[in-house]
C-alpha cells in the first residue's frame, strides 16, 4: 500500500481508504461480526485512512470503529488509523439550525462513539453553501481546533462550484468530492486550484455507487434501505449522489462499454481505481466494502501500474461524447 500526504495537515494515508458509510446499515444489515472483520482486513491490506460520519446509522458507523479500535489499538498494540468523521446533516443541524454550541455537540458525541481524545479530520457535511459563504461555521471549526477537540477540517461537497467556494477559506486542509470514471470534471479547474492551495483531495464515489466494480447486472436488486434504491433517481437527495447521476440502465451499458479501454489483465474496479491515483492532486480514494474480500480487491489498486497518457485521453473522450450529457443534478 502506497502512502501520500493528506493536504496542508501532517498525515500521510494510504492511497486506498476505506469507506464506512455501509457499517452504518444504511445499505442493508450488517451483522457486527462482518463489519468488524472488514475493518480487520483493511488494517492487514493497509488501509490507514477510514471515513465515517455522525449519521451513518444514526452514529452506529462510529461506534463499530470505535470498538474496534478500543480493541484492537487500544489493548492490542495496532496502529489506530486516521479517522475522518463529518458534521452537519443530522436533524439537529440541517438545514439552517446550525450554532456553535449544536456543532460542539455533534462532535463531542462523535469523539465519545471513537473513544478517541481529538478528532483526527472533521468534515464538514455537504451543508448548505450559503452557511459556508457566511463563513461563521468554519470559525467555530478553527475554535474547536485550538481547544483541541479536532486536529483539522475540511469541506464533503456536492458540486464543483462548491468544492471552489470552499478553496477560498484558508484553514480548510481537505475537499471530498464525487470523482470517478463517470464524473471527471475536477480534472478541469479544480485539481490545480487544490493543489496550488495545498487541500487534500478525497476522493468518494469512486466506483459510483458500486456500477464501476463492474459486478451488476440490469437485473440488479437493492436492499429498500440502500439509497440505490430509494434515491435511484433523486427522490430524496441531489440525484447526482447515486450511480454519479447517471440513469442506471444507461450506467450498465456504459460499463460494458468501458470494459473494451480496460488493459486486459486489469479487473475493472481497480481500473477505476487505478485512474483516479493517476491524479496527483488526489490524496486518497475512500471506498465502501461489504464483505472483506472486496476491501483486499480495492487494497491491489495501489501497487497496480499506473495507466499510459493514451487511455487518459480516450477515457477523457469518452466521458465528454458519450457520458457528461447524460449526467443528472449538479455537477
Amino acid at each position: 500500500m502506497q502512502h501520500r500526504k493528506l493536504g496542508k495537515t501532517d498525515l500521510r494515508v494510504s492511497e486506498i481508504g476505506l469507506g464506512c458509510w455501509q457499517l452504518g446499515g444504511d445499505f442493508g444489515a450488517m451483522e457486527d461480526e462482518r463489519a468488524l472483520a472488514i475493518l480487520h482486513e483493511a488494517t492487514r491490506q493497509g488501509i490507514t485512512f477510514w471515513d465515517t460520519a455522525d449519521v451513518y446509522g444514526a452514529g452506529l458507523s462510529e461506534s463499530c470503529i470505535g470498538r474496534w479500535c478500543q480493541e484492537h489499538c487500544d489493548q492490542a498494540g495496532i496502529t489506530r488509523p486516521t479517522i475522518a468523521t463529518k458534521v452537519g446533516r443530522s436533524s439537529e443541524l440541517f438545514p439552517d439550525k446550525y450554532t456553535k454550541e449544536r456543532v460542539r455537540a455533534s462532535l463531542t458525541g462523535s469523539l465519545g462513539r471513537l473513544g478517541s481524545d481529538s478528532l483526527d479530520l472533521v468534515q464538514l457535511h455537504c451543508v448548505p453553501v450559503d452557511i459556508i459563504k457566511q463563513g461563521d461555521i468554519l470559525g467555530w471549526l478553527e475554535d474547536f481546533q485550538r481547544e483541541g477537540l479536532i486536529r483539522h477540517y475540511g469541506a464533503s461537497v456536492e458540486t464543483i462550484e462548491e468544492a471552489m467556494i470552499c478553496l477560498t477559506q484558508p484553514g480548510i486542509a481537505t475537499l471530498q468530492i464525487i470523482f470517478n470514471l463517470f464524473r471527471q470534471d475536477a480534472i478541469k479547474e479544480l485539481f490545480a486550484a487544490a493543489q496550488v492551495a495545498k487541500v487534500g483531495i478525497i476522493v468518494r464515489l469512486p466506483l459510483a455507487s458500486g456500477l464501476l466494480g463492474g459486478k451488476m447486472s440490469a437485473s440488479q436488486q437493492f436492499a429498500e434501505e440502500d439509497h440505490r434504491n430509494f434515491n435511484r433517481d433523486g427522490q430524496c437527495f441531489n440525484v447526482g449522489e447515486t450511480f454519479a447521476g447517471l440513469p442506471f440502465d444507461k450506467g450498465i451499458k456504459l460499463v460494458e462499454e468501458l470494459r473494451q479501454l480496460a488493459p486486459n489483465d486489469m479487473p475493472l474496479g481497480r481500473f477505476a481505481l487505478r485512474w483516479i491515483l493517476d491524479h496527483p492532486a488526489v490524496s486518497t480514494i475512500i471506498v465502501g466494502a461489504s464483505h472483506p474480500s472486496q476491501v483486499a480487491e480495492n487494497a491491489e489498486a495501489s501497487d497496480a501500474t499506473p495507466l499510459a497518457s493514451e487511455l487518459h485521453e480516450q477515457l477523457s473522450a469518452f466521458y465528454l461524447d458519450q457520458i457528461r450529457p447524460l449526467v443528472r443534478g449538479s455537477i
